[in-house]
């Protein structure tokens, strides 16, 4: 990622994926990528547009990463986690 990236993003200024967040950073969720089984599997755990998702961390070895969305603990894999795009606040 190149600088000015970063710095937009740190600023809120523009939407990433759930998996670049930091531990313990908040993000509202814009959109779930792609139409097929793994999208819609997201979206009936909860990971829906306008919802906050809390990224908690990532396992030991670094994959599946913990999130806290919708009142519930949820693990997700780097690639489905990709997936989800969202943009953070605070």
């Amino acid at each position: 990622m190149d600088l000015l990236r970063l710095i937009l993003i740190k600023e809120n200024l523009l939407e990433t994926t759930l998996d670049q967040l930091r531990p313990g950073q908040q993000a509202n969720i814009v959109r779930i990528s792609g139409a097929d089984g793994i999208a819609s599997r997201l979206r009936e755990m909860g990971f829906v547009p306008g919802e906050l998702v809390k990224f908690v961390r990532p396992a030991p070895l670094g994959d599946p990463l913990k999130c806290f969305v919708h009142g519930s603990r949820i693990a997700v894999r780097c690639g489905e986690a990709r997936r989800v795009y969202v943009k953070p606040v605070g």
